[in-house]
C-alpha cells in the first residue's frame, strides 16, 4: 500500500455535499482505504472571477492500485457526480479530484503528472 494525497474541490451543485459524497466514493475504490481527511475550507477561484468560491479539502488514501488505475477511478467518481470536462482550465466544476502526491513517486505520463 502506498499513501496518496488527493485534492478535492467543488464550486457547483452544493459543494460541501459534493465533497462528502466524493469522500464516500474514495473509500469504496477497490484496494484503497480512506486514511484521513482535512477540514473543508473555502477559497477564491483561480482564473475567471465570475464564479462561486470553492470548497476544498485533502484526503489521504492508502492504495495498492497503480497510479493510472487510481486516476481512472477518480475520473469515474468525478463523472458520476456530474463533472463535465471542458477546454476551460480554471472554470467552475461540480467536482475536481487531483492526485497531489503518490507515495514518493515522480510520475510523468501523458495523462498524469505528479
Amino acid at each position: 500500500m502506498e499513501r496518496v494525497y488527493i485534492g478535492l474541490g467543488s464550486n457547483l451543485a452544493e459543494p460541501q455535499k459534493q465533497l462528502r459524497t466524493a469522500l464516500l466514493a474514495l473509500d469504496n475504490i477497490p484496494a484503497t482505504q480512506l486514511a484521513a481527511v482535512s477540514s473543508f475550507y473555502s477559497s477564491d477561484p483561480l482564473g475567471p472571477a465570475d464564479q462561486p468560491r470553492y470548497v476544498n479539502a485533502v484526503a489521504a488514501l492508502d492504495t495498492a492500485l497503480p497510479p493510472l488505475q487510481l486516476l481512472d477511478a477518480l475520473q469515474a467518481i468525478e463523472l458520476g457526480q456530474g463533472r463535465e470536462r471542458k477546454a476551460e482550465r480554471w472554470g467552475p466544476r461540480s467536482l475536481d479530484l487531483d492526485i497531489l502526491l503518490f507515495g514518493d513517486r515522480l510520475i510523468d505520463e501523458p495523462r498524469l503528472q505528479v
